[in-house]
């Protein structure tokens, strides 16, 4: 029995083959990202919802809850339908959800923080005046993640870990 020919592939067609799979991955992991309307969309219905809550006036309330429950729904589903494809979560890896978790988490003592200190200095609608700084470092802070995020994903090895 002969043995078996071993193909050759020419260099210039393995670059070309490699140049194309990054460039599907590059346009993969774009496709997933949150896109940048996310951002001040969520800002705002946080606004728009913890001074209703603030408000303590119960029809201002419910309208203020319906209208953030609705208005956070409809985000949602433009980010599912914006997303063609979903990333798996080895590809986003530890430094990925980590820089999620802390900006979150960063996000979260910061508004926390200063709304426990306004309230102690007397200042009217304290949770309202604290998520300011919270939603424009939603708005700032959430399109620098996406790009960190972007950056860590391309890193990866194209076959895995």
């Amino acid at each position: 029995m002969p043995e078996e020919e071993v193909m050759s592939i020419p260099p210039v067609d393995a670059e070309l083959a490699l140049a194309e799979i990054h460039a599907r991955r590059a346009q993969v992991v774009g496709a997933n990202l949150v896109p940048g309307w996310f951002w001040p969309g969520t800002a705002g219905l946080m606004l728009l919802f913890v001074l209703a809550v603030e408000s303590g006036v119960t029809w201002v309330v419910a309208t203020g809850t319906i209208l953030y429950v609705f208005g956070l729904s409809a985000l949602i589903i433009g980010v599912v339908r914006h997303a063609r494809v979903q990333v798996r979560p080895a590809l986003i890896g530890v430094r990925g959800a980590l820089a999620i978790a802390g900006f979150a988490l960063l996000l979260v003592a910061a508004g926390v923080g200063l709304g426990f200190a306004l309230e102690a200095l007397g200042v009217p609608f304290p949770a309202t005046v604290a998520l300011i700084p919270v939603a424009l470092g939603l708005i700032v802070g959430g399109p620098r993640l996406m790009a960190y995020l972007r950056r860590v994903m391309l890193a990866r090895p194209l076959a895995g870990n």
